[in-house]
């Protein structure tokens, strides 16, 4: 008999179900409370609700750990492409040879954009925040192919439109990033890897023989890969009941995106890098910052330490951290401020006061680093930040979907005025 949890409210005790995942996480199933005795659960930014369960993110805080499908994350790191991770998200499992190679060519045959997208781009002032622009385009995306809207669609045609969506992402990035610089866009190159084809539409021109540098692949590949998915986090749960009300995949994404915008979310690595440009600003004295920060009444904090998931370490930090002194060695780039970061990376790690309350630099230091040092405004990490989470995302709507969940609605306690009557104007 499987284990029950009970509560007593209002003279009488309500038992329910504790439900046991596959890493023996433990959940009480509240589904019928309400209809039981009429109680709700309250509970704020839902920091202790499962919304769901799911089979495609493990993520453990308190030990550092995150596997996507049962692999751990360094595993996947390491050894696989971004297409690949993608693939394992979205069907379950990793793909043969021939499974991947027709993965990747089928990607490849959809990343052109319908060319009177471009008008889109000619109304936008090059000073439009990306996240806008990429919000606005992806959503668009269902109106070229409205047959996305059809959630009755057999699965193989549901699954090209996942492909397509995969497939044009990255022009739409590189695109928004040549709008805001005023420069010509790219096309794709579908002979080149999708992390290559990315590099080239961004940063080549029609006029140059752009060659892609295999270390800038191989740190951007990680980055992608580690970003591709994080639990039921708020941009990923903001797609989830988006799309509990059958909105089409492209509405659904867009969704996504916008809660990603946020501060408080995705822009954490436009964060750091803006503290980091603050510190040179005040005459580049890190240590005077370390100081600060460990100085509980000073209100500075340094960003990009400690995360609020991760209570040991960020298993993703520990990997691209490699990949962010690589880039920095091999480009040689003479930059104050990625040579701030790198002296608070220093001191942090060596410092008993941050060593103690493990506030380690997690994933969001070391990526704003990157994207600093391969000449990306901070504006775009954000949009690189979604490009990265979208098969992650594509991969929760498609199980929200699979699993026939009901539409989202999250109840409340409400705190407002008793009725009262109305008072004409002249009376009040």
């Amino acid at each position: 008999m499987s284990e029950m949890a009970k509560i007593t409210a209002n003279g009488s005790e309500i038992e329910l179900p504790v439900i046991v995942g596959t890493e023996n996480e433990k959940g009480i199933d509240i589904s019928k409370l309400r209809s039981q005795s009429g109680l709700v659960t309250l509970d704020f930014g839902y920091k202790n609700t499962g919304s769901t369960t799911s089979a495609i993110t493990f993520l453990n805080g308190e030990e550092g750990i995150l596997r996507y499908r049962g692999y751990p994350i360094q595993q996947l790191a390491e050894n696989s492409s971004f297409l690949e991770v993608a693939y394992l998200l979205i069907y379950g499992e990793l793909p043969n040879q021939a499974e991947l190679s027709e993965w990747d060519d089928s990607i490849g045959h959809h990343t052109l954009v319908h060319e009177d997208m471009k008008k889109f781009f000619e109304g936008y002032p090059s000073s439009a925040h990306p996240m806008g622009m990429l919000a606005s385009m992806v959503c668009s995306l269902s109106a070229y192919y409205p047959e996305s809207l059809n959630l009755n669609a057999t699965d193989a045609e549901k699954m090209k439109t996942i492909r397509r969506l995969i497939a044009k992402m990255p022009t739409l990035v590189a695109w928004i990033y040549k709008k805001s610089k005023g420069h010509p866009f790219m096309y794709p190159t579908n002979k080149l890897d999708y992390v290559s084809n990315f590099m080239k539409m961004t940063f080549g021109y029609p006029t140059e023989n752009y060659e892609v540098d295999p270390v800038v692949v191989e740190a951007m590949n990680k980055l992608l890969i580690l970003h591709a998915d994080h639990e039921q986090n708020c941009s990923t749960s903001t797609v989830r009941i988006v799309g509990s009300s059958q909105a089409n995949l492209y509405a659904s994404i867009a969704a996504g995106i916008t809660a990603l915008w946020g501060p408080l979310h995705g822009g954490a690595n436009q964060k750091v890098i803006e503290m980091l440009e603050a510190i040179k600003a005040d005459g580049g004295n890190s240590d005077k910052y370390i100081e600060k920060a460990k100085d509980k009444n000073d209100p500075f904090r340094l960003m990009g330490f400690g995360h609020r998931v991760y209570k040991n370490f960020d298993p993703r930090a520990q990997i691209i951290k490699s990949s962010a002194d690589k880039i920095l060695g091999k480009m040689g780039i003479n930059d104050p401020v990625l040579d701030i970061a790198k002296k608070l990376e220093e001191s942090a790690l060596k410092d008993d006061y941050f060593v103690s309350r493990k506030l380690f630099p997690n994933v969001d230091f070391y990526s704003g680093i990157i994207y600093r040092a391969l000449g990306f405004s901070t504006d775009m990490f954000t949009a690189l930040f979604a490009l990265g989470r979208l098969p992650g995302w594509i991969a929760q709507w498609k199980e929200m979907l699979d699993q026939k969940q009901p539409i989202g609605r999250p109840r409340q306690i409400y705190i407002g005025e008793k009725e009262r009557n109305y008072v004409p104007i002249e009376k009040r």
